[in-house]
């Protein structure tokens, strides 16, 4: 992802509903968003209804916790005849002034445009 000034897709502090029993937010709360910004960034594309096909290469590499704002920065890598190829970037901001950013994962996630029979249409 560029370096530039980058507007989140979805930002929201995390709270103490999402947690594990060791205290930090459950993974899956973190891949459900993913997939939530991947479909926002998928319909900046085109006016259409996009499902998940794949979700590639999470990793997490810190934790993240209850009261960080955490930032899902997406970005279109390529457009198919049907599908959408995107890049999540999720950043936490920590501590008392939420300043201490730490990125927590990634994932490359690929979305399909289907019609209301879930079958895959043309994205033009």
């Amino acid at each position: 992802m560029s370096e530039k000034y980058r507007e989140p897709a979805i930002r929201m502090v995390m709270m103490p509903r999402d947690t594990n029993h060791l205290g930090s937010i459950f993974g899956g709360h973190i891949l459900s968003l993913i997939d939530q910004a991947a479909g926002y960034e998928a319909r900046r594309n085109a006016a259409k209804k996009f499902v998940t096909k794949v979700l590639r290469e999470v990793e997490f590499i810190a934790p993240v916790h209850v009261g960080d704002l955490v930032s899902f920065y997406t970005e279109t890598k390529k457009v198919g005849r049907t599908s959408v190829q995107i890049s999540v970037e999720v950043v936490a901001l920590r501590g008392e002034d939420c300043l201490t950013e730490q990125k927590v994962t990634s994932a490359d996630v690929v979305m399909v445009a289907v019609d209301e029979m879930g079958n895959p249409v043309p994205i033009s």
